[in-house]
């Protein structure tokens, strides 16, 4: 299949391919892909049933050519500090929907108005090796919106172009010693940004579900 990046044939391509509703958790992790998947020897997991969360993943509708929002995260957090991420976290007990969740979350990290989002799918989860269950949810966004960044959560907001974030030739695979292991995982080096992990993960898994033969 050869690729068409415009705005009108990635609606499209999404509408057919994407998941119209949330998948759920499951303890069945034989088909759920994540930071365990590219490890050889099965990156160990608890056993416990994991923690929900969701995340955004904002299309921005460019003319041109959509583009997909993404965040770093602030240098002064304890945990994934100076990361590439979607705007995104836990799944409160209050939150409707793993959407819900996500819009929440993209409001208050970056104050992306949850009207600007057109909703259009779900990706399939993503189980990070902090043993949480991650809903990408992707939704449309018109360019023209404003933001107003958490600093104590987001040091930067920034765009990528989906023509260069679904083009395989930009994955690699990296690796790195964790916890006395060799951890494998993509990467998608853009710019001065390093997007790896469970970012890179996510965006692998679109590239698969929605542009693969």
């Amino acid at each position: 299949m050869i690729a068409t990046f415009d705005a009108a044939a990635f609606e499209d391509l999404a509408r057919r391919r994407l998941r119209a509703e949330p998948p759920g958790i499951t303890e069945d992790r034989a088909d759920l892909k994540g930071d365990h998947s590219l490890d050889p020897d099965g990156l160990a997991t608890t056993g416990d049933t994991p923690r929900a969360a969701a995340v955004l993943v904002p299309v921005v509708m460019h003319p041109d050519g959509p583009s997909i929002l993404l965040t770093e995260r602030a240098h002064n957090l304890r945990q994934h500090a100076g990361q590439i991420a979607f705007p995104g976290g836990r799944v409160d007990p209050e939150d409707a929907s793993p959407l819900h969740t996500a819009l929440r979350e993209a409001q208050e990290e970056i104050g992306l108005d949850p009207d600007a989002v057109r909703p259009l799918g779900y990706l399939d989860a993503y189980l990070s090796g902090t043993n949480y269950f991650v809903v990408p949810a992707i939704g449309l966004v018109r360019p023209g919106f404003a933001l107003t960044l958490n600093h104590h959560e987001v040091d930067h907001a920034f765009e990528v172009p989906l023509a260069f974030l679904m083009d395989e030739v930009n994955h690699a695979l990296h690796a790195r010693e964790f916890r006395g292991r060799l951890r494998r995982y993509y990467a998608i080096p853009y710019g001065t940004h390093y997007i790896w992990g469970v970012t890179a993960g996510i965006l692998r898994n679109m590239y698969e579900k929605l542009y693969r033969s």
